[in-house]
């Protein structure tokens, strides 16, 4: 019998501002390698052991799971949108229903897409215990032995090991995130392990403990899988019927009242990377402790992390800081407050701030595009368009367009009108008309817009025809 993986990739990733925003969340980053953290975690369940993942995340990020996956070659996936966030109790019965489909008694292994796994044999065999308690009935967690006093993560209380299940230990209870004090004498008395978030059942066993301890998660996304669109590898859950369910952890939801929770304790390197702080943990130290990333100069510093996504960032005189430079935006904070970040981003979103969500290059099925300049009343931009890919046939109401070819070939449709551009050229777009871009190249192409008009808002675009169903 095969394990099915289901990746849990519904986070926003908050505490990592300003590279994670709900845009484009630190699932989607390489954090602590060159794979982004999807990739790295969909590559732990590849083999002969395994089904194709089953991958919950959030609709607006659809094209991207689905790019990301095919640039790593994992064929087969099940991508399960939520047309809204449920916390993880939810996106748990959804996948359990849609395996329910097939294979009931399959194997499920429930993981967050944005953990890193330093010692993957280990892990390995650690799901090897859990498979085995788990086709006995029980839902089993991964339960990370501590190396310091963490006030950052919950805790799990092991009791006996289970009969027939050799490295399988009963949960005596599960434990919120501790004081500081408490989470040091969890530590000296050895029987407290990190709640690391991992799951392994039988779809069966966890849509009976939903049924029993959650009925109303159950019943609502019964009815949102009921009535479910099927694209391609795409399934869309039912909106209103998933907008209707409980918005509650699987922790609170199952885990803290089943008769069923028992742990493995793995050592495995274990991390979710959950701030700044975590990260500076996990990464390679030069010779004072500081973890350095992109173009970056230190002088006098120590214990510091620094990361930059494109401009040179220099530190001087600095002792355990973080500084983060993004392309519109910059942290700079002491690492012991790492857990602050969030409010920070509570305090942009309520001051109306488009930094807090997006990043400057925004993501699109098709490829992206990125602000540039922005003045009274024109903009330019910066256009991407994978190749074979197309935007949507559309137009607007409020503005004209100019692009010029940088590099790659374009097919612009106008006005009824095929016209192919290449290196140099350009095209302009009057207000009204309808259009299209395309590339037909083996190679992205590239281009910058200049938008000038009354209103250069995004929602000004009337899509007629688009091949991501967005219209």
């Amino acid at each position: 019998m095969t394990i099915v993986p289901v990746i849990l990739s519904g986070g926003t990733g908050t505490r990592l501002w300003p590279l994670s925003r709900e845009a484009y969340p630190k699932q989607f980053w390489p954090l602590v390698g060159a794979e982004t953290m999807l990739q790295e975690t969909a590559g732990r369940a590849l083999g002969p052991d395994f089904a194709p993942p089953v991958v919950v995340c959030n609709e607006a990020h659809r094209f991207l799971v689905a790019e990301q996956l095919r640039a790593a070659g994992i064929a087969g996936a099940r991508i399960l949108l939520e047309p809204a966030g449920r916390n993880s109790a939810p996106a748990v019965a959804a996948a359990a229903l849609l395996v329910a489909e097939q294979s009931p008694e399959a194997v499920l292994w429930l993981m967050a897409a944005d953990a890193a796994i330093t010692d993957p044999a280990a892990l390995h065999a650690a799901l090897g215990r859990a498979v085995v308690a788990a086709r006995a009935g029980q839902i089993v967690t991964f339960g990370m032995q501590p190396t310091a006093p963490e006030t950052g993560y919950g805790y799990i209380e092991a009791g006996a090991e289970l009969p027939g299940a050799p490295g399988v230990q009963a949960v005596t209870r599960f434990v919120e995130k501790p004081d500081a004090a408490k989470a040091a004498d969890f530590l000296a008395g050895g029987r407290h392990l990190w709640n690391s978030g991992m799951f392994v059942a039988t779809a069966a066993t966890l849509l009976a403990e939903l049924e029993a301890h959650a009925p109303e998660v159950l019943r609502t996304v019964s009815a949102a899988i009921a009535a479910a669109t099927r694209d391609l590898d795409f399934v869309r859950l039912g909106a209103e019927a998933f907008g209707a369910a409980p918005a509650i952890s699987i922790d609170y939801a199952v885990m803290e009242k089943t008769r069923l929770a028992a742990v493995v304790p793995a050592s495995i390197g274990w991390s979710d990377l959950g701030s700044w702080a975590a990260l500076w943990e996990a990464g390679a130290k030069d010779a004072s402790g500081n973890v350095a990333t992109g173009p970056v100069e230190i002088v006098d510093s120590a214990g510091c992390f620094i990361r930059s996504e494109g401009m040179l960032t220099g530190v001087i005189g600095l002792k355990d800081i973080v500084v983060v430079t993004a392309e519109d935006a910059v942290l700079v904070m002491p690492r012991d407050r790492a857990q602050d970040v969030k409010q920070l981003v509570d305090q942009l979103r309520r001051a109306g701030r488009r930094e807090a969500t997006e990043h400057r290059r925004v993501y699109r099925p098709w490829g992206n595009y990125e602000g540039l300049i922005q003045g009274d009343r024109f903009q330019v931009k910066k256009i991407q368009v994978r190749p074979g890919q197309k935007l949507s046939l559309q137009k607007h109401f409020h503005r004209a367009e100019h692009w010029v070819v940088v590099n790659g070939t374009a097919i612009v449709h106008r006005d009824g009108e095929d016209i192919m551009l290449r290196e140099n050229e350009s095209i302009y777009l009057p207000l009204g008309c309808v259009h299209r871009l395309e590339n037909p190249g083996m190679i992205p192409l590239n281009l910058i817009e200049v938008q000038v008009g009354a209103y250069l808002g995004e929602d000004d675009i009337v899509r007629i025809e688009d091949t991501y169903g967005r219209n």
